[in-house]
């Protein structure tokens, strides 16, 4: 006899029990559709933590037969309230295999196996006395029971919802699965070990286990964030070239190599946060990061990037400092848009640069006459906040997304607040930055406190 708790979710057709399913359950594999009839068969859905299954829920069909269920019950229910369930036990055996009822056995049995009850009804409609037949029936079960208001509309009834439900279910709360994020999360869960003695030590744990996974989950976000940034920053691409000078082939070879590895990284630590977060199988619409023919301070990458002359980063540096200068990153404007970081002045000079300016270029002699071409690292100064900006904003994104939510996850435009980017923060970062670009050691303390500094910014996204 398994001792975690379990729940049942219930109630009419198409009213959002699948999506709390797959948001509690953190479960983006369920299937969740617009139509009636998307869940056929009962199907458990156990939420496993380091291979331990904290509490177990069952997505169901929908009443499609409640009122001559209830009828048959009341016809054999002459009997006491206690004996109630055991009358119900008896028309799931008679109709098991009976097709008309096969959505009422399917919905039934976890319930009589032990579930809680969780009442789905959609508050966004108005209330109507058809589903006292399915809560009269479920009330016949004996089991701890509570309702959820799911708002799927736009209009809101749950002021007469509640009036109703609370004269058949323990409780009544609101909850919404396309939207609920963690401690909305833990505030139902909160509520549900309220349902019965047994199962309050057990959600308690469960709540602390959830917190401490959250909490982990983020660790290893920043972890991946900042081992993407440190091997972006600090990549070199090396080529072997034929002769003594390198040919205009070669260079470009090696420039459209270089580029890859950048894409192909980016790709990597996209894919890595996804997995984190269980969204493994999501997809992305997500402007390409531009490298080709387009200058991070040219008009053409505000355009690409989704800015306006006024949302670029400035970054000014005295007249004639190197590439390795210290800078000061001053925002322009209320809002910046996170998908590009970039813009400004260099130098004192205001030069326009293109790709081809970004990185070292040099061509090194090797021993036995052998000679090769490197690119990198790489030395703009605001290419790591363009780097920074995508991935925290898709991290955020991706750590946000409801477990219910289908289609795909749209990063096309987001807003970046100043303060995110203010000054301490700015200096801390460039403290790497300034290091990757120069190929200085990483000291322990500097990377730790690169990593203090990402995860400020990232909860304050999240």
């Amino acid at each position: 006899m398994s001792n975690y708790p379990k729940f049942a979710v219930v109630g009419h057709p198409n009213k959002g029990k699948s999506s709390i399913v797959a948001s509690l359950s953190l479960d983006s594999s369920i299937q969740i559709g617009n139509t009636p009839g998307t869940t056929q068969v009962k199907r458990g859905f156990p939420l496993k933590v380091d291979g331990e299954i904290i509490y177990e829920l069952f997505d169901t069909p929908g009443f499609q037969r409640a009122r001559r269920v209830f009828g048959w019950l009341q016809e054999h229910g002459d009997v006491p309230a206690d004996k109630r369930a055991d009358v119900v036990s008896e028309f799931v055996f008679k109709h098991k295999e009976n097709e008309q009822f096969r959505d009422e056995v399917e919905l039934l049995e976890p319930i009589l196996n032990g579930a809680g009850i969780i009442y789905v009804v959609d508050a966004s409609k108005p209330y109507g006395a058809e589903y006292e037949i399915e809560m009269e029936i479920l009330r016949w079960c004996g089991q701890p029971s509570m309702a959820i208001l799911n708002l799927i509309g736009e209009e809101d009834y749950r002021e007469d919802w509640t009036r109703a439900l609370g004269q058949y279910f323990r409780m009544v709360r609101t909850y919404n699965p396309m939207t609920a994020r963690h401690n909305e999360h833990i505030e139902l869960l909160e509520s549900m070990a309220q349902l019965k003695e047994e199962w309050t030590k057990p959600i308690k744990k469960a709540i602390i286990v959830l917190d401490e996974l959250y909490d982990k989950k983020v660790d290893e976000s920043i972890d991946t964030l900042v081992n993407y940034m440190v091997e972006v920053l600090s990549l070199v691409h090396k080529q072997k070239i034929k002769k003594e000078e390198v040919s205009p082939e070669e260079k470009e070879e090696a420039k459209l190599d270089y580029r890859k590895k950048i894409l192909q990284l980016e790709k990597k630590e996209r894919q890595s946060i996804e997995k984190i977060w269980n969204h493994s199988e999501i997809e992305k619409n997500e402007a390409t990061l531009a490298l080709e023919r387009v200058g991070l301070f040219s008009k053409e990458s505000a355009s690409i990037f989704g800015l306006t002359q006024k949302e670029l980063i400035v970054s000014s540096v005295a007249t004639g400092a190197t590439a390795g200068a210290t800078i000061d990153l001053l925002a322009v404007g209320h809002t910046m848009l996170l998908g590009a970081l970039v813009g400004g002045v260099v130098g004192g000079v205001g030069a326009m640069f293109g790709f081809d300016n970004l990185y070292e270029v040099k061509v090194l002699g090797k021993s036995l006459g052998r000679r090769e071409l490197t690119i990198g690292p790489m030395q703009n100064l605001n290419f790591p906040y363009v780097l920074l900006g995508r991935s925290l904003y898709h991290a955020s994104m991706v750590a946000k997304r409801s477990h219910a939510v289908r289609g795909n996850l749209d990063l096309e435009e987001s807003t970046f607040t100043q303060e995110l980017m203010e000054g301490e923060n700015r200096k801390g970062l460039e403290k790497l930055h300034l290091k990757l670009r120069k190929a200085d050691e990483l000291e322990e303390e500097v990377l730790e406190a690169y990593k203090k500094l990402i995860k400020k910014i990232f909860l304050k996204l999240l």
